[in-house]
C-alpha cells in the first residue's frame, strides 16, 4: 500500500508539473455568425484595454481562442468587431473552458463548462442586476418622499441593501479564499469607519479618528501579491484615490507610503511595474508644489538601482537626467548662489540680496506669457509683497535681445524696486541649478536662500508668504 501511495503521489506531482500554460477558450455566440471577435483584457483601469487574441466565428457562431504562452489572468472581455456590446469573464493561466451565450442577453443565457468560478461570477452578475433594479426603485421612491420619516426609512433600506452586497462579497472571500474572484472582491472593498469615535485624554471625541482609520485600513483586503489584479479595472482607481485624495499632498506623507506599497508589491512582475510607473509619473506630472521631491526619491531609490528593467536605456537616461535637473532645486534645499550682472553691468550675486524673502524670477523679453505675467506680478508686489519685506530679483534668460529687455522694463515701470540681472558671460549655469526649461520660472527663497516655493504665479505668492510668516511666528512662540 505504501508503494502504491508513493506511485500515486509521484503521478500527481508529475501531472501538476505538466500543467499547461496559456488558455483554450471555446465560444459559441448563438446570435452572431461569421464575425470577428477579439479577446481583450483590462490593464489597471476601465479606459485601458489590450488585445490578447482574435478569432473568426464560423456560420454557427463558434470559435476557439488558443495560446500556449503563459498568461497573467484577470477580467477578460470578448469584443465583437464593429459592435458596441461586449461581455466579461474570468480567465486564468491554463484554463480550458467553453461557453455559449446570446449577446442580446448575456447574463441570463451564458453557460460555462470547465469553469466553476465563471459560473459563480455570473451568479454575482445576476445579483448585481437585481441590486441595481432595487436601488433604482428606491431612488424613485426617495424622490417622491414627502416626509423626513419616509426619506430616512428609504435611506435605511438602501443602506441595508449595500450592507448585504458587501456581505455577499465577504462570504465569498471566506468560502473561496485566494481565488481570482475572491481577490477581486477584496480589491474593491473599502474600510467601513466605525460610527463611534474614541475619546482623547481630555475627554473630547477624537474627530480625526475616522480619517486615520480609513487611511490605515485602505489596503487591508487588496492582495498586492496577485498579479492578476492588474488585468482588472480596479488598481489605477485605488492608487489615484489613495495617493491623490486620501493622503496629505506633501512629500513627507507621500514618500513613505510609496515605499510601503512598492515593498508590498515586491516580487510580482505586473503589480510592481504598474505601481512604480504610476507613482513616478504621478509625481513628475503633479501641479502641486513639492511633488518633484517624490519624483526624485523614486528615481534615486528604484530606477537608478535597476528596479525598473522594463524601461529601455534611452528612456531611463531621460528619467534620470530629469531627476538630476530637479534635485538641486527641491523645496527645502538651499538655492545655488548665482554670479550675475545688473542691468548697469555691475557684478551682483543672488546671496547679496538681503531680505526676509527673495522672489527669483527667470524670464525672457520675447516670451508672450512673461510679458503678461510680469506686470501682474509687479501689481501684486506693490499691493502686498513689498510691505512683507519681499525683494524681487528678475533674471533675463539668454532668450531675447538686450534692447528688448531694457525697453520692456522701462515701458512697464519695473525698474524702481526690482533688481534686474542677466548672465552675459554665461557663468552662472542658472538653467541647471533652477531647472529653467520654460519662462517665467519663479522661486521664493527665505533669508537664508532656502527654497520655500517654486513654479509660482502671481496668484499664489502672497498666500505662500503669509503662510511662511505665520509658521515662523508660531515656531518663535514654541521656542
Amino acid at each position: 500500500m505504501k508503494k502504491i501511495s508513493l506511485c500515486l503521489a509521484f503521478g500527481l506531482l508529475s501531472l501538476a508539473g505538466m500543467a499547461k500554460d496559456g488558455y483554450n477558450v471555446k465560444v459559441k455566440i448563438n446570435d452572431m455568425k461569421d464575425s470577428l471577435v477579439y479577446l481583450v483584457h483590462y490593464y489597471g483601469k476601465v479606459s485601458m484595454v489590450y488585445k490578447t487574441d482574435s478569432v473568426k466565428l464560423n456560420n454557427k457562431g463558434e470559435g476557439t481562442f488558443k495560446s500556449q504562452q503563459k498568461l497573467t489572468g484577470g477580467i477578460f472581455l470578448l469584443l465583437p468587431e464593429g459592435k458596441d456590446r461586449y461581455f466579461e469573464f474570468l480567465l486564468d493561466n491554463g484554463d480550458d473552458i467553453s461557453m455559449s451565450l446570446d449577446m442580446k442577453d448575456v447574463v441570463n443565457t451564458i453557460q460555462f463548462k470547465g469553469s466553476e468560478e465563471n459560473i459563480r461570477f455570473y451568479d454575482y452578475q445576476k445579483y448585481l442586476v437585481q441590486y441595481d433594479k432595487d436601488q433604482t426603485a428606491l431612488k424613485t421612491k426617495l424622490e417622491a418622499a414627502r416626509t423626513k420619516a419616509d426619506t430616512q426609512k428609504l435611506r435605511d433600506e438602501s443602506g441595508e441593501m449595500a450592507k448585504k452586497l458587501n456581505q455577499y462579497r465577504d462570504d465569498y472571500r471566506v468560502k473561496y479564499p485566494n481565488t481570482l474572484l475572491a481577490n477581486i472582491f477584496g480589491a474593491v472593498k473599502e474600510p467601513e469607519v466605525p460610527s463611534e469615535f474614541p475619546k482623547m485624554a481630555d475627554g473630547k471625541v477624537d474627530s480625526s479618528y475616522g480619517y486615520r482609520y480609513f487611511r490605515s485600513h485602505y489596503w487591508d483586503w487588496f492582495n498586492l501579491q496577485d498579479d492578476r489584479l492588474i488585468n482588472t479595472p480596479i488598481y489605477n482607481r485605488k492608487l489615484e484615490e489613495y495617493f491623490n485624495k486620501v493622503l496629505p499632498q506633501v512629500p513627507d506623507s507621500i514618500i513613505p507610503e510609496a515605499d510601503k506599497i512598492l515593498a508590498k508589491t515586491k516580487g510580482t512582475s505586473e503589480l510592481f511595474k504598474y505601481t512604480l510607473t504610476f507613482l513616478t509619473y504621478n509625481a513628475e506630472s503633479s501641479k502641486i508644489m513639492g511633488m518633484d521631491e517624490v519624483f526624485v526619491h523614486l528615481v534615486e531609490k528604484y530606477h537608478m538601482r535597476g528596479e525598473a528593467p522594463w524601461i529601455d536605456s534611452a528612456l531611463m537616461g531621460k528619467i534620470i537626467d530629469r531627476a538630476y535637473k530637479i534635485a538641486p532645486n527641491l523645496v527645502g534645499r538651499r538655492g545655488q548662489d548665482l554670479e550675475l550682472k545688473t542691468i548697469a553691468d555691475k557684478p551682483i550675486k543672488l546671496y547679496d540680496v538681503k531680505s526676509p524673502y527673495t522672489l527669483l524670477v527667470f524670464w525672457a523679453p520675447d516670451c508672450g506669457h512673461c510679458r503678461t505675467e510680469l506686470p501682474r506680478l509687479d501689481s501684486v508686489y506693490r499691493a502686498s509683497l513689498k510691505s512683507m519685506g519681499v525683494k524681487i530679483m528678475a533674471v533675463k534668460t539668454a532668450d531675447g535681445t538686450i534692447e528688448e529687455w531694457k525697453k520692456f522694463i522701462e515701458e512697464k515701470n519695473l525698474s524702481k524696486d526690482w533688481i534686474h540681472a542677466y548672465d552675459p558671460d554665461r557663468v552662472s549655469n542658472y538653467r541647471y541649478y533652477y531647472d529653467v526649461i520654460s519662462t517665467p520660472t519663479i522661486y521664493l527663497l527665505d533669508d537664508n536662500k532656502i527654497i520655500r516655493g517654486k513654479k509660482l504665479g502671481d496668484d499664489n505668492i502672497t498666500g505662500l508668504v503669509e503662510f511662511l510668516q505665520k509658521k515662523k511666528k508660531e515656531g518663535a512662540k514654541n521656542n
